[in-house]
């Protein structure tokens, strides 16, 4: 952890209106680039507060893992928005924000007084930013804007749950939650991008980042194809498509990735099985005849891999053609990249809970680095905190707890 707020965009403030994961992942991507991410949440706290995984001493702690997660770098006010004063203190912290995201359904907050068209009554340079599950009316209509969403629903209907698996099969959704994740990126990038705009013209707007929409974006290869050719696209393994080989192999202890499609790299990786011949063989001597001959190709890979450990097989493929072992949680921990990459990063628990490692931030800025400086907050503590530094004098009736981390 950094000792305080060190990234590119320190001057930028957020009122974070978020639950769950796609929300809170945005804002915190936010908060890791420099922002003052304020989370308001409800008397009962984020929804994901009460998920496991959870620390040994939860008496001093109020959350989980899932919520540490994304939650880091936020100060959190309790405000309970269905009551009149707590909806007026909202409007104040609003007053002085560049943005405000949320990722309720549509009509939520406007019904609840502090939509869009509200808050840009009081601050016209605000940037409002909304993720939904089938987006929001105002940016264009969908015969689904009701729904609600999860990102199960987002993976299979944006078609990543289509194309992923074994062939001849319905699909399985991906292992990371890329339904939430991916759209919370994007939406990110748009409150970036409006706020440098906000700032050229002194006109804020409204922008929505739709989880479907997202994963469409996120599937584009299977657009194109179907548009070129008519092809729908299915689960295809781990196999590509327009290149070979570029799979994943069995090992003796696992698996690992090898991706060969070029001349050179095929000439390479063939000297390292033993096989050289195989580089000017007429059957697989360039990348076409490789795809057509793709479940050929995989039998001669894997009749090497399978003799050979993963650490075997990249100490002989390192450097010269793209491969690298399929890791666990265990494994990623023990590579030194990560470590100095600084993507797995120590952050303080409140209480007596140790230390706990988090991913860190994957934007690498030289000279204003993004960085994990503030761990997750309790409920309601920095209440006090940020209504003082608005110059709010009012109890919230949300009944704020007072922070008990250290």
């Amino acid at each position: 952890m950094t000792a305080a707020r060190t990234g590119p965009i320190r001057d930028v403030r957020i009122v974070d209106l978020t639950q769950a994961l796609a929300g809170p992942f945005c804002t915190m991507l936010l908060a890791d680039l420099g922002a003052d991410v304020v989370k308001i949440e409800p008397p009962h706290g984020d929804m994901t507060r009460a998920l496991p995984p959870f620390p040994a001493d939860r008496d001093g702690c109020d959350y989980g893992g899932y919520f540490a997660s994304i939650n880091r770098n936020k100060r959190s006010v309790v405000l309970d928005l269905r009551q009149a004063g707590d909806r007026d203190i909202l409007l104040r912290l609003v007053d002085g924000a560049d943005a405000v995201v949320e990722n309720a359904r549509v009509g939520v907050m406007d019904r609840l007084g502090v939509g869009y068209e509200r808050l840009r009554e009081r601050n016209p340079r605000l940037v409002y930013a909304a993720i939904r599950g089938f987006g929001d009316p105002r940016t264009g209509p969908s015969p689904y804007a009701e729904w609600p969403a999860f990102d199960i629903v987002a993976q299979c209907m944006g078609g990543i749950v289509g194309t992923t698996g074994r062939a001849g099969t319905s699909g399985v959704p991906c292992g990371a939650s890329v339904g939430d994740l991916f759209p919370g990126t994007l939406a990110a990038l748009g409150v970036v991008s409006a706020i440098h705009s906000a700032r050229g013209t002194g006109v804020g707007q409204f922008l929505d980042v739709a989880m479907y929409d997202a994963l469409v974006s996120l599937c584009e290869g299977i657009i194109y194809n179907f548009s070129y050719a008519g092809k729908v696209v299915g689960p295809r393994g781990t196999g590509h498509l327009a290149l070979c080989p570029f799979d994943v192999f069995e090992a003796r202890d696992g698996a690992v990735a090898i991706a060969a499609p070029t001349e050179n790299q095929w000439k390479l990786l063939c000297e390292a099985m033993g096989r050289p011949e195989l580089a000017t063989d007429p059957r697989y001597d360039d990348n076409l005849k490789r795809v057509a001959a793709a479940d050929e190709v995989r039998d001669l890979v894997t009749q090497w891999t399978a003799r050979h450990t993963k650490r075997e097989i990249v100490d002989a493929l390192g450097g010269k053609v793209p491969a690298g072992p399929v890791n666990s949680a265990r494994d990623i921990f023990a590579d030194p990249h990560p470590r100095a990459r600084g993507m797995l990063v120590e952050v303080e628990q409140p209480g007596e809970n140790p230390p706990v490692v988090l991913a860190g931030p994957a934007i690498k800025l030289a000279a204003t680095p993004a960085a994990i400086y503030r761990r997750p907050p309790c409920l309601g503590e920095h209440t006090a905190e940020v209504l003082a530094e608005a110059g709010i004098n009012a109890v919230p009736a949300g009944a704020p707890r007072r922070g008990r981390g250290r």
